[in-house]
């Protein structure tokens, strides 16, 4: 199985040193100098890490072959790959893969159907749900415990206690309309005084 561990960022200096985006809990183990990682597109790789380090909080990789800022800058946004074990689960009872919570049912306490989670964004403050409703609009629900109050791999379901506005603010603006009727004009509007 295939897991995204980092996406790559800007060049950093002139030697072939790029900034990455973290995208695992185990990047000493992921992305440790002589590791080989896949990419996507297929065709920027695969990768070795030769050298890895910290400066001001980013972590800075240099591939094997990649010698000045040119080469550093082709890479940017390409998406580092490793290759998981898909029976190796994370060894917290509360971590997940991504593979693992992709596609899950994403649900009330009540079993109100959400959506179904399509996307997994890494943030520095937290991970985000990209969760699609079944009428193809996306809602963003962050994943934290407040929030997410239950996965259920056995079920696919990830069940969620929203705070108001976060998934019916649609909901609410569209019943609001109803009670009230049509949005009122002024007639100083229309005529442009």
């Amino acid at each position: 199985m295939q897991l995204v561990v980092a996406r790559i960022g800007r060049a950093h200096g002139v030697k072939g040193e790029v900034t990455v985006e973290v995208r695992t809990d185990e990047p000493e183990l992921r992305l440790a100098p002589g590791a080989v990682l896949g990419t996507e597109p297929a065709s920027a790789g695969p990768l070795t890490i030769e050298t890895g380090r910290v400066h001001s909080g980013r972590l800075l990789l240099r591939f094997e072959g990649v010698r000045n800022r040119d080469g550093a800058e082709a890479l940017r946004n390409t998406l580092l790959i490793a290759e998981i074990d898909p029976e190796v689960l994370p060894e917290e009872p509360d971590e997940y893969y991504d593979h693992q919570l992709m596609d899950l049912d994403v649900v009330l306490a009540d079993g109100t159907e959400i959506g179904r989670i399509t996307e997994i964004s890494h943030l520095p403050s937290q991970d985000l749900f990209i969760v699609e409703r079944p009428d193809g609009s996306e809602v963003m629900i962050p994943f934290v415990e407040q929030i997410v109050t239950e996965i259920d791999l056995a079920e696919q379901r990830a069940v969620v206690d929203p705070p108001p506005g976060l998934v019916d603010d649609r909901a609410e603006t569209a019943s609001r309309q109803d009670a009230e009727g049509a949005p009122r004009r002024d007639a100083d509007t229309e005529d442009g005084h």
